[in-house]
């Protein structure tokens, strides 16, 4: 049987489903309703909530046994729970617990009183000092950039040494590797590209790096002159993977915004390495699959996004050049995580332990090293020259063991003869000290002088 209603009557209903609609709904951020969830399990390093609706790379906050919150970021969900990684210690966190998600996430402030200043990995200050006034924010991950609006790399870097400005010519906005393994002298040749490149801003990431090394890094090797254009990002080895990854996205995320402005910017990472075992440590809590060497899938998914923020910027903007330093485990070239670097980056500097351990610093190893722009930001008749140094370098090399022992017969190898003839004014120019700085000119000239060539040597 049909039910007519009378149309006073079918309005009421109209109006009764319509507010019973609004509160059926889910809040969503603009309803200025706050959802919180329940922490139901943790188990490692992972917290899995339920209740709430997070969006991967969400922040919330964890209530603990004192009333306290920690800070936590949602890296994956499954259904109706979000799984949290925290940012902080876990003492005190319990069954039920309060989660409480946080509507500003993913983003940096950024500014210029930022120069200066050391933070974490989570934008807190590590100097003493209040937090600085800063001008914007940005997103933490950045934006993509269109590969053909990108501008080319034309010009030259100076970085103040000697074996990398004359063999290994860096050009501004590349990116390049700095490869070796621990005790090689990898911090004391970054200290020295930190305090000798030619730069507006330096942005320094230390990414679990011993905590020791941060003070160290501040004081000495940048001191008053260098933290006066620098900013520090830093994340000891014994704070949570979370930040540890954030801490290259934070210090990406500033250098960009540095980029935007129309500086040339430095950007150190010490080490792509950690920022890689940090995003393995999230990825297999969270329950992904292990694949080369214990490494998951997200780990060579994250390393060229990071990777690809660095670089030259658009028509009219600036530069960031990026020196990643990367730990080959136990002097193992083949590393997954430094296979994937050399092959995504612009070129590689390589420290050799044979090298070191004979006195000679830096340990650049010449055959092994290559910079893939210097083509594109030195003259042909320089290039010639480079070519002339690496074959004689090489010649010398392979023919050590006999010369060493006076069985090289001259004569035998007009190259190894000249190799020879030549080797101390090459062991000199490859020398340098932490403290001397060799411009690109000079670095230029020495080149000339190490050959035996008088000659003047044109433009770059």
């Amino acid at each position: 049987m049909a039910v007519h209603h009378l149309p006073w009557q079918a309005e009421r209903n109209e109006r009764v489903a319509q507010r019973l609609g609004r509160y059926s709904a889910v809040p969503t951020s603009e309803s200025g309703i706050v959802v919180e969830g329940v922490l139901k399990r943790s188990i490692g390093l992972t917290l899995e909530a339920s209740g709430c609706q997070m969006p991967i790379g969400g922040h919330c906050r964890v209530e603990v046994e004192s009333g306290e919150f920690v800070e936590a970021e949602v890296v994956g969900f499954d259904g109706t729970r979000s799984f949290l990684m925290p940012t902080g210690d876990m003492t005190g966190l319990k069954a039920n617990a309060r989660v409480l998600p946080d509507r500003r996430s993913g983003e940096v402030a950024v500014g210029e009183g930022l120069l200066g200043r050391v933070f974490d990995g989570g934008g807190q200050p590590l100097d003493g000092k209040p937090s600085p006034r800063t001008d914007r924010r940005v997103s933490l991950i950045g934006g993509l950039i269109n590969p053909l609006e990108r501008e080319p790399i034309t010009e030259p870097l100076d970085v103040g040494v000697r074996a990398i400005n004359g063999l290994l010519t860096v050009g501004r906005g590349q990116r390049i590797g700095l490869f070796a393994g621990s005790g090689v002298g990898k911090s004391s040749l970054l200290g020295m590209m930190t305090r000798h490149t030619n730069a507006e801003i330096v942005v320094v990431a230390m990414i679990g790096e011993r905590g020791r090394e941060v003070r160290e890094f501040v004081q000495e090797t940048l001191g008053p002159d260098g933290m006066s254009r620098a900013v520090v990002i830093a994340t000891p080895a014994d704070r949570s993977p979370l930040m540890r990854v954030h801490a290259a996205w934070r210090a990406t995320a500033i250098a960009e915004h540095f980029r935007s402005r129309g500086k040339h910017v430095l950007l150190l990472m010490d080490s792509l390495t950690r920022f890689a075992q940090a995003q393995r440590e999230i990825g297999l809590a969270v329950g992904e699959p292990p694949t080369t060497r214990g490494y998951p899938p997200s780990v060579f998914a994250r390393l060229p996004m990071l990777v690809e923020r660095a670089g030259n910027g658009t028509l009219g903007s600036g530069s960031i050049t990026a020196v990643y330093t990367v730990l080959t485990e136990g002097d193992d070239p083949n590393d997954p995580v430094a296979d994937t670097a050399r092959a995504i980056l612009d070129g590689h500097v390589v420290l050799a332990r044979n090298i070191a351990e004979t006195g000679r610093y830096p340990a650049i190893d010449i055959e092994a090293s290559v910079s893939r722009v210097a083509r594109q930001v030195t003259s042909a008749d320089y290039q010639v020259l480079c070519n002339e140094f690496r074959q004689l370098y090489s010649a010398y090399q392979r023919q050590i063991d006999l010369i060493r022992i006076g069985a090289y017969q001259r004569g035998s190898d007009p190259v190894t003869d000249r190799a020879v003839e030549r080797w101390p004014a090459m062991l000199d120019y490859l020398r340098q000290t932490a403290d001397e700085g060799a411009s690109l000119p000079l670095s230029m000239q020495g080149l000339l002088q190490s050959l035996g060539k008088q000659q003047e040597l044109g433009h770059a």
